[in-house]
């Protein structure tokens, strides 16, 4: 049985890699600031939350000794320059020194789609600037390191279209900037899938060095997936509501007004600065049909949780649901 360390376990995409090693009967160390933040993947079977501060280096190198790899999840999309330092920087070198103190090699890496370790100064916003040094520390460390660059995921329980289908719920108009930047969604269940793939490379080692770009079948623009999003949830009885795209400068500044609202911006400068950038495939590296991974399309899984019967596809979900849905696949 390996064991897995996985940090940032809780969130959107370790929930759901948490069901999938489940399934293996793999191992899984979970570490939390708060155990509370740990009840959706706490019951599941050989599964151990450990309530730690991941960014002292000293707790993390107890953390890493003893496992067979580590996958760092750990990330954030807004903040300051110092805190997407902190999180995508120092993180990943503290994880590489911890990996070399605790005897561990193997680690998958979570970054972001448009972040370059050959020029990480050059990408548009700190988002992608610091996803870009992270991947650089990782690679000067010597590890047996599998870089994945996802689009931006959907999926149930996702904070993308999930957020701007309960906008069209509460506004009869949807102001909106960047409306045409461009993405290549992926499922976040496909993403899972490519690191227990990953994981599980233990004879060719094929992934080992590989940087992947984790991406969807489709191209959007932005007001498509907003749209998309208002009918998938039945908005407007399935019509979704007008989306009115802003200006740049006109963006901008309503960027900068929900910068100044207590609590998560549902948009930021720094947001609009990595939307200059095409999130979609360069066509430069592999993707998940390298993995065995055929790219499950928007369309089929966005309704299942977004409309009023949506129960998701985790092991928590509905099988109703999955029985009516499953002969989309």
């Amino acid at each position: 049985m390996k064991k897995i360390l996985m940090l940032g376990g809780t969130g959107f995409v370790g929930r759901h890699l948490c069901e999938k090693l489940t399934q293996l009967q793999w191992r899984m160390t979970v570490p939390t600031r708060q155990e509370a933040s740990a009840r959706d993947v706490q019951m599941l079977p050989a599964l151990d939350v450990v309530e730690t501060d991941v960014h002292d280096e000293a707790a993390l190198t107890r953390l890493v000794t003893g496992h067979d790899a580590v996958v760092n999840l750990v990330a954030i999309l807004h903040g300051t320059q110092q805190a997407f330092d902190r999180v995508h920087v120092q993180l990943p070198q503290k994880l590489a020194r911890a990996c070399a103190a605790g005897g561990v090699q193997r680690v998958i890496h979570i970054s972001a789609l448009g972040a370059d370790a050959r020029n990480p100064d050059g990408a548009p916003s700190m988002y992608l600037r610091s996803k870009g040094h992270g991947e650089v520390a990782l690679q000067q460390a010597g590890l047996a390191l599998t870089l994945l660059r996802p689009s931006v995921m959907f999926g149930d329980g996702d904070k993308f279209l999930n957020t701007f289908a309960k906008l069209q719920k509460i506004f009869p108009l949807i102001p909106l900037a960047s409306s045409h930047a461009l993405f290549q969604p992926v499922w976040v269940q496909d993403v899972a899938s490519a690191i227990v793939h990953c994981l599980q490379d233990e004879h060719t080692h094929a992934s080992v060095g590989q940087t992947y770009e984790a991406c969807g079948p489709d191209v959007f623009t932005l007001r498509q997936l907003v749209e998309l999003a208002g009918r998938f949830s039945g908005v407007n009885q399935g019509r979704g509501r007008v989306v009115l795209p802003l200006p740049a400068a006109l963006g901008r500044l309503q960027a900068r007004l929900m910068g100044l609202v207590p609590g998560e911006p549902l948009m930021s400068l720094d947001n609009l600065d990595s939307m200059t950038q095409p999130n979609i495939a360069s066509g430069n590296l592999p993707g998940l049909d390298a993995l065995g991974i055929t790219p499950t399309a928007l369309e089929a899984i966005a309704p299942t949780y977004l409309g009023p019967d949506g129960g998701g596809w985790g092991l928590r979900s509905n099988l109703t649901v999955k029985r009516k849905n499953a002969g989309r696949f």
